[in-house]
């Protein structure tokens, strides 16, 4: 195992390599490729929404003016839409985007009254843009795609999408999870049958942030005969294994994610009841049990005291949940013995510590930065390496990339050749398929 620093003659064997691929692509060898499936990150796809007649708006404003359009069956985009930048309807979108912990039932679901759906499962088309009409500002997985398709992957044949409802996450066993788990079943579900359509080749998954977490989990609960079988490969972007100390913030005083004119005050609450932000919080087992994450004038907080960290910031109702079905989770990463790449970006300026003066919570912080990718420190981008570093059965490879962003990492010009360049490898390496 080791880390490749993208140096300038690695990037002309990758183009030479790319240059050769497509050519082989152009002649129309199509069948040289392995069916390939994308699994955005978390907010990494469309989600719609609709209202049924439990629902109890927060204001007259919500139940008459917003959402602004809807179909004939009620459905509206929910994520993402425009609107949210609006002040008064930032509170509406906040309110019909939470989640609840029923204790009874030990699971997540929607706010009353409110159903969603996740659009074009199986496709790449909710994965492009977040939102079709602002292509420009809302594009995430298209420049990917695009490079793709350039190499001969065609949607919908070779080429799949795998969206998921981001809010929610997945629980450790022994706990229900009715919408991660459905989830996972029908990942496997699209995996089995883009093999199946291609000849009975295995498959390659391509994972951004978020998603790689539910790509390894869906690898380790199953058998190790199936995933000999059905991948060929699995490659994570920029993914946080160990949870990133940024989601701290996000919990304490709510966070914008780049959205302009939002109040992180007022999507706090709904940011703090998505299960899979829970998921996000920085484990232990990468960020240790005596570092300081977050620091107050009466605290200070490490991976370790999550739980008081969840009480102090006024948030109790997430100590349950995160306590008997997160944390075992987040303790366990398995190697699932098939072959992983990890490509992150490095070189970003990426919260490392955080401090709250007496105003408490409600204020912006004083924030030290460390290396990462600009939401994921480098310690969790790494974290596979350590953790696996014994294990003789988990081939796996670490590329760096410097001074590319979270999300810049599907973008970039000097990223998405790493990514294409590794791709293009992957489908020259034979595989002996297992019937």
């Amino acid at each position: 195992m080791r880390v490749l620093i993208l140096k300038l003659s690695t990037l002309a064997l990758v183009t030479i390599s790319m240059v050769m691929f497509c050519t082989c692509q152009a002649t129309g060898s199509s069948n040289l490729l392995h069916p390939l499936i994308l699994v955005p990150g978390n907010g990494g796809n469309q989600l719609e929404g609709r209202l049924t007649s439990h629902y109890k708006p927060s204001s007259l404003l919500c139940n008459r003016w917003y959402p602004i359009a809807k179909d004939k069956q009620g459905w509206f985009r929910l994520w993402f839409d425009p609107s949210v930048l609006i002040a008064s309807f930032t509170k509406c979108f906040a309110d019909r985007m939470m989640l609840y912990y029923d204790s009874h039932l030990d699971d997540y679901c929607n706010a009353p009254g409110v159903e969603t759906r996740v659009p074009h499962f199986g496709s790449t088309q909710s994965l492009l843009y977040l939102h079709p009409s602002l292509k420009h500002i809302t594009a995430y997985m298209e420049p990917l795609v695009k490079s793709l398709e350039q190499i001969g992957y065609v949607n919908g044949e070779t080429l799949f999408g795998a969206p998921y409802d981001f809010r929610y996450g997945l629980a450790a066993e022994g706990h229900p999870c009715r919408v991660g788990s459905k989830y996972l079943q029908d990942l496997k579900d699209l995996i089995e049958k883009a093999s199946s359509s291609n000849g009975g080749k295995p498959v390659i998954l391509v994972s951004h942030s978020l998603g790689g977490l539910f790509v390894l989990q869906l690898l380790n609960r199953n058998p190790l005969s199936w995933r000999k079988r059905f991948i060929k490969h699995f490659v994570a972007l920029s993914a946080p294994w160990g949870g990133t100390v940024e989601e701290m913030l996000t919990f304490a005083s709510g966070n914008t994610l780049g959205v302009p004119l939002v109040d992180p005050l007022i999507v706090r609450q709904e940011q703090r009841s998505s299960e899979s932000n829970l998921w996000l919080l920085p484990s232990t087992k990468i960020f240790g049990t005596e570092k300081p994450l977050v620091i107050t004038t009466n605290a200070s907080y490490s991976a370790q005291d999550i739980p008081e960290f969840l009480n102090d910031i006024g948030f109790p109702q997430g100590v349950r949940p995160y306590t008997s079905r997160i944390f075992p989770l987040v303790e366990e990463l398995a190697a699932p013995e098939v072959p992983v790449t990890c490509i992150i970006g490095s070189g970003v300026r990426t919260p490392e510590t955080i401090f709250y003066g007496k105003a408490g919570f409600d204020e912006r912080p004083d924030i030290v930065y460390g290396d990462g990718d600009g939401t994921v420190n480098m310690v969790s981008l790494l974290a596979l390496e350590s953790l696996w570093a014994d294990n003789k059965n988990q081939p796996l490879q670490v590329i760096k990339i410097n001074e590319v962003s979270h999300t810049s990492i599907l973008k970039n010009d000097i990223a998405l050749d790493e990514i294409i360049g590794r791709i293009s490898e992957i489908n020259t390496q034979t595989t002996s398929i297992v019937m």
